[in-house]
């Protein structure tokens, strides 16, 4: 039994070094191998060349299909007879050592069958299941039974017969591949071992998964990690044109006809589904690849044609390999459930508020204003919502404008924040953990197997995040995703609620719609305005979305029953803490404001204080902020790491802000033009003029101001971390400024409108100056929105230079104790180090790191290293659990020359030629990095524990008072 490996590689020298390490390790050796390389732009020719051999790689162009480089293969490999299998690598698929004897093991029990595949698992996290044999649903769908991020616990160990299996690891008899012409080369990249699968058994020949053969798949294209130019930008108008082409080009005769309808619509709804979720690139992709496939029937002729010709008899039936017919509907289902739940829902709260609204508006519908002069707008606005109320959902949405503009506001807003879907990193955002169980882990531990260990707590948001990403079904790109995607429409629906209760409190009657809509938007747009999210400042993202509902909260502190101000208390509180879980200063903020609250107070009224009512509410919700978050709280302070309290969430150094850029809501050099914030604020200025609103206004600025001088003197202070040097995060103090401006903005806007809708009580220059006012007002919005859609810039394809290659974060994935020593930098430069372990630094641990105070061992032993190393630095490299040492690019000389000369180190291979490494060969202490969770550590997570089940008890409504009342 002869075994022939055939590699297809292009530009997979990130992978190539373990491939190919993994192919020389296994069990049963191959007998002889071929290598096709197509256009490579990296060194992946010269690796392959070093493994197989300059006569046994072959050089093809990279518009190469993987059928065409299979089949150049084969021409170049001489037949030896019926028994010789033919083996199928690619680059980014790395075998278990047991892998190939394991498939012929399989082939000898089994020797009806002519094709065989391994067990795909997730590479680099080696743990999760990708494929256990494939087939396909009549819709296309490529369906492997496995659920999503499904662990391998050898729950799907058996072999048996599949439709295909993946070409990333085939074994096939090469009398079976010739005589099915190979692979389809109109699928160049997806699809062909489905369409090969198919082929081979309506043949009657037979395929079955081996789960004991594993191997570790990247699925580099299919993930958008390398682009070729077979797959573009594109991965999913290949995927799907592959699906469509693969499936009229096999189907039976007598099912073509039903199914090239039902495709053509499913496609249809496809698009819809996407449109519907705002991945407008993925629906115009699924069109692309319906276009494409219908567009050219004879492609889909002559693969029938050629499909026919090559069957020797009858076709075999191969209904019971494909998917149920039902497969699509629950899918569909699932997904139609948990949309009507959502919109019936939200419908059903809209509903009950505008119900709840008009009967709260009745008393005061005969009220006059300050000024004696009845609002004509109220009663239209009254018989606008009973109109409404008699009317359908759909029928009220589309009779009203404000409606569908902000309807249209949050498409645009969606379809802005395009790059925040998928997984994004760059800026402040560091890549995401591989599972939402390092998340958990994370707020878990006490002592955290980061650099060489650190007790430095795990920052708040971490159990937020955790929290989410179970929900949204262990994702964790997919909550740092929602997180930027919906910050805009999320924040526009606080707004909006918090400034309809602010407008009552002035006026009882409410503010006018479009004055709410315009203070809305223009608050919804400042994280992005900011720069805040073209950065990937996800603290102040969160938090100016969190902030009205904060507000909103607290403004029940005014409410006349106690019990109410009580239950704002504890909801406040929780919203509290989750807003200093991204950004801690709003606490500190929050309670200075309270005190000067408390001072004014007992100044005005002593009898006030006196009352427990009053004062305690307040003090409960800040009171109860560091319980709500004590895992994080209590260590931050015992291990001198208090800085951190002046922080936010994300990469440090955070962004520098001036006295300009405060005042016009700007972070960073990613914002939008500076005069949309200026106008903002002119226009809170001009809101102090009307007498009506003065009181209010002018409460808005005192906040301002108070939060500006706050501001003004953290700008001053530089906190000195152990891992580098930053000012205080200012981020904050941009969105309260710009939040109250706009609050002051929308107060002072009822005078101003009353000015254009009374031309009687006022003169013409007050009604001329308002409506300029309005135009001028506008233009921030849209002028933002414009923006952001047309001219904004984002962080998020910034490339993280990693130094490590890929074997080595392989190797670090397996235990904390193989950790990688980076160090860069020269001797005349002056050298750093980090340790790298695990998945590398992600969301959550970057914050850690730079509050962990300095190793003073590890310094030692790396200073000694780069300079004049000895055994017992190499020996205590491997104490510290440091398993590999890497020079990153470019690499000192003479460092490195040391490092070749100490014992103990043996050099091995690195991506860059410029990058130098070697291997620690001395034994690793598993102890010296561990993950630890103490005694001390448990009680602050059941603290927490119980006073979030608490807070979220308390802040209840009393459904059960009110009903009696009612």
């Amino acid at each position: 039994m002869i075994v022939s490996a055939i590699l297809v590689s292009h530009d997979g020298a990130r992978w190539l070094p373990a491939v190919l390490a993994g192919v020389r390790r296994q069990q049963r050796s191959i007998d002889r191998g071929v290598a096709v390389d197509t256009g490579s732009k990296d060194s992946s020719a010269e690796l392959i060349r070093e493994a197989f051999g300059a006569e046994a790689v072959l050089q093809a162009p990279s518009s190469t299909t993987f059928p065409a480089a299979v089949r150049l293969a084969l021409a170049h490999l001489e037949p030896t007879g019926d028994e010789e299998w033919i083996w199928l690598l690619h680059d980014d698929a790395n075998p278990e050592p047991g892998a190939l004897a394991a498939l012929l093991a399989a082939a000898e029990a089994h020797p009806e069958a002519d094709v065989l595949g391994p067990k795909l698992r997730e590479w680099p996290s080696l743990r999760r299941m990708l494929e256990v044999g494939i087939t396909i649903s009549p819709t296309g769908r490529r369906e492997t039974g496995l659920e999503r991020g499904e662990y391998d616990q050898g729950q799907h160990d058996e072999v048996r017969p599949v439709l295909a299996v993946n070409t990333a690891g085939m074994l096939v008899r090469r009398r079976v591949l010739e005589e099915l012409d190979g692979f389809d080369e109109r699928l160049a990249v997806f699809g062909n071992d489905i369409d090969f699968g198919w082929r081979a058994a309506r043949a009657g020949h037979t395929t079955l998964v081996v789960p004991q053969a594993v191997v570790f798949h990247a699925e580099a294209a299919h993930r958008g990690v390398r682009r070729t130019p077979l797959t573009g930008r594109h991965t999913h108008y290949q995927e799907r044109r592959a699906a469509l082409f693969t499936l009229l080009a096999n189907v039976e005769s007598r099912r073509l006809l039903g199914l090239t309808i039902r495709l053509a619509l499913g496609s249809v709804l496809r698009m819809l589904g996407f449109l519907l979720v705002r991945s407008v690139p993925e629906a115009l992709d699924e069109l692309a690849a319906l276009l494409n496939v219908y567009g050219h029937p004879g492609q889909v002729r002559a693969a029938r044609a050629a499909r026919a010709r090559r069957r020797s008899g009858p076709p075999r039936d191969v209904r019971g390999l494909l998917a149920p017919w039902w497969v699509p509907y629950r899918h569909g289902l699932d997904f139609l459930s948990d949309l009507a739940s959502a919109v019936l829902g939200q419908a059903q709260d809209v509903a009950e508020r505008r119900r709840a609204a008009r009967l709260a508006d009745e008393p005061a519908a005969t009220a006059t204003t300050r000024e004696g002069a009845r609002r004509p707008a109220a009663a239209s606005e009254e018989d606008e919502e009973e109109l409404y109320a008699d009317t359908g959902l759909v029928t009220r949405f589309l009779t009203n404008p404000l409606a569908i503009a902000l309807t249209l506001f949050v498409v645009l807003a969606l379809v802005a924040a395009r790059a925040g879907f998928g997984e994004i990193q760059g800026g402040a955002l560091s890549p995401v953990p591989q599972s939402v169980s390092d998340w958990w882990r994370l707020h878990l531990e006490s002592r955290h197997p980061l650099g060489s260990g650190t007790d430095v707590p795990a920052p708040a948001y971490v159990l937020v995040f955790a929290l989410l990403g179970t929900v949204l079904g262990g994702s964790p790109g997919a909550v740092v995703g929602a997180l930027m995607v919906f910050a805009v429409p999320l924040t526009l629906w606080g707004a909006w609620r918090l400034l309809r209760v602010v407008g009552r409190l002035v006026d009882p009657r409410g503010l006018p719609r479009w004055v709410l809509a315009w203070g809305a938007t223009t608050y919804a747009l400042v994280p992005v305005t900011s720069g805040a999210w073209g950065e990937g400042r996800f603290g102040t993202v969160a938090l100016a979305m969190l902030l009205p509902w904060v507000s909103h909260a607290a403004l029940g502190f005014a409410d006349p029953e106690p019990d109410r101000r009580w239950r704002a208390a504890w909801r406040t509180g929780l919203l509290l803490a989750l807003s200093a879980a991204f950004v801690p200063g709003v606490w500190l903020f929050a309670l200075l404001a309270a005190a000067i609250v408390v001072a004014a107070g007992f100044a005005i009224s002593r009898r006030l204080l006196a009352d427990r009512s009053a004062w305690g509410p307040p003090a409960l919700a800040l009171g109860v902020v560091p319980l709500l978050m004590a895992p994080w709280f209590v260590p931050l302070l015992t291990t001198g790491s208090a800085s951190g309290l002046l922080l936010e969430s994300g990469r440090l150094p955070v962004a520098e802000a001036d006295a300009v850029q405060l005042l016009t809501g700007r972070l960073g050099e990613l914002g939008a033009p500076w005069w949309l914030g200026a106008i903002v604020g002119v226009l809170a200025v001009v809101a102090i003029w009307p007498r009506l609103t003065r009181v209010p206004v002018t409460i808005c600025w005192i906040i301002a101001l108070a939060a500006a001088v706050v501001a003004a003197a953290l700008g001053l202070v530089t906190l000195h971390l152990p891992a580098t040097s930053t000012p205080p995060s200012l981020g904050f103090f941009v969105v309260v400024l710009q939040g109250v401006a706009v609050v002051a903005t929308v107060l002072g806007a009822d005078a101003w409108v009353r000015r254009l809708t009374d031309a009687a009580a006022h003169p013409w220059w007050q009604r001329a100056a308002a409506g300029l006012l309005a135009v001028v007002a506008a233009l921030v919005p849209l002028g933002g929105l414009a923006w952001w859609l047309v001219d904004a810039d984002d962080s998020f394809d910034e490339d993280v230079v990693e130094a490590v290659p890929a074997y080595m974060a392989q190797s670090s994935l397996t235990g904390a104790e193989r950790g990688v020593l980076v160090v860069r930098g020269s001797v005349e430069d002056g050298l750093t180090y980090r340790v790298r372990r695990g998945d590398g630094i992600t969301v959550g641990e970057d914050e850690v790191l730079s509050l962990a105070p300095e190793d003073a061992d590890l310094t030692r032993t790396v200073t000694s290293l780069t300079s004049r190393p000895t055994p017992a630095d190499v020996a205590a490299l491997g104490e510290l659990g440091i398993e590999y040492v890497v020079l990153a690019a470019p690499a000192d000389g003479r460092v490195a020359a040391g490092l070749d000369a100490a014992s103990g180190l043996v050099q091995a291979s690195a991506e860059d030629r410029a990058t130098r490494a070697w291997r620690v060969d001395r034994p690793l202490q598993a102890g010296a990095v561990e993950s630890r969770v103490g005694p001390g550590r448990l009680v602050l997570l059941v603290l927490q524990a119980a006073a979030i089940v608490l807070a979220l008890v308390q802040s209840a409504p009393t459904v059960t008072r009110r009903r009696e009342r009612t």
